[in-house]
């Protein structure tokens, strides 16, 4: 009997193993580190937090968001994200690609998930399928999209002949979107006018051109560190459309924007956090492309300058702004 009895108490030892381990992991509380060039809240950020939350991880009860934004001011980035490196983070979620590699400047060993207009140009990482090191997520191919841009401004402004490009030579992936853009400017015969932005000094002297020249039109270039608020505010005074890739702009005034469903890629974001937080190796995850792009149009600015937008763009815009 007392044989039985010891086979019975080791397999039940055995059996609540597992169900031990469990409850310890459930009661887990996991830092998450937030590194971010712009202001906090912003939209992405919330949609972040809330993809979380439809997964369970609630902040204040199994999570804690360390969060850190360099309000614009990217020589912080390193210093930042070395903070969250020094708060013993599980996981950094870096929000563009220049974050993702500030982050990995400073740490190797901590996961990173990222969001990256392009991360194998960027050199955030060695292939999409293969990752390796310890960085993967999304990245938005943004730089791909540019001839559909220009494709929906030509179609929103039928006239359209002359337009100004507002691009960052500092980013690489900016190389690669000026390449598409020139092509299919040359393919809609629109004259592009090129202004850049190195410095907030040079927005001045870029707004300076913008009014002497006067284009038609400005497409805004995928690149985070352009003041992103101030480009509504003065096409606006200054009576002239603009197209980029942030939803952020439209809503602030801009005419058109074209790019990632922020939600869709947030959600994505929050799904690489969690297969990391129960023991997935970044590099053994391939990173992700967005298989959904929005078209927003703003038609209260639309009519503020005076532009009709055709009924076929209308009918495809995933949200119209009135």
């Amino acid at each position: 009997m007392r044989r039985i009895g010891l086979a019975v108490t080791l397999t039940l030892s055995l059996a609540l193993a597992p169900l031990a381990a469990e409850a310890q992991q459930a009661g887990k509380v996991y830092r998450i580190g937030y590194l971010t060039p712009f202001a906090l809240p912003n939209p992405s950020h919330e949609a972040f937090r809330q993809s979380l939350n439809e997964l369970g991880y609630v902040e204040g009860r199994n999570i804690v968001i360390a969060r850190r934004s360099a309000k614009g001011n990217y020589g912080d980035l390193p210093k930042l994200a070395a903070e969250l490196v020094d708060a013993n983070v599980d996981v950094i979620v870096a929000a563009t690609g220049m974050t993702a590699l500030a982050a990995k400047g400073v740490t190797s060993t901590i996961p990173i998930v990222m969001v990256s207009a392009d991360a194998v140009t960027q050199g955030i990482v060695a292939s999409l399928a293969r990752p390796g090191g310890n960085v993967t997520g999304v990245t938005t191919l943004s730089s791909q999209l540019a001839p559909k841009r220009l494709e929906i401004l030509k179609e929103a402004i039928p006239r359209l002949s002359r337009v100004a490009a507002l691009w960052c030579p500092a980013f690489p992936i900016n190389h690669v979107e000026l390449q598409h853009t020139k092509e299919a400017a040359k393919a809609l015969r629109l004259h592009l006018e090129l202004l850049e932005y190195r410095t907030p000094a040079s927005w001045e002297a870029a707004m300076t051109a913008l009014r002497a020249n006067g284009p038609a039109a400005l497409v805004v270039f995928d690149c985070t560190a352009l003041p992103l608020d101030a480009i509504p505010v003065f096409a606006l005074e200054q009576r002239i459309p603009t197209l980029s890739p942030y939803t952020y702009i439209t809503h602030r005034g801009g005419l058109l924007s074209y790019g990632t469903n922020t939600q869709a890629m947030n959600r994505l974001i929050a799904a690489y956090v969690d297969k990391i937080l129960k023991g997935a190796r970044p590099a053994d995850l391939p990173v992700e492309q967005p298989t959904k792009f929005d078209l927003v149009i703003n038609l209260k600015t639309a009519k503020a300058l005076g532009l009709t937008i055709p009924q076929s763009l209308l009918g495809r815009a995933d949200e119209v702004i009135e």
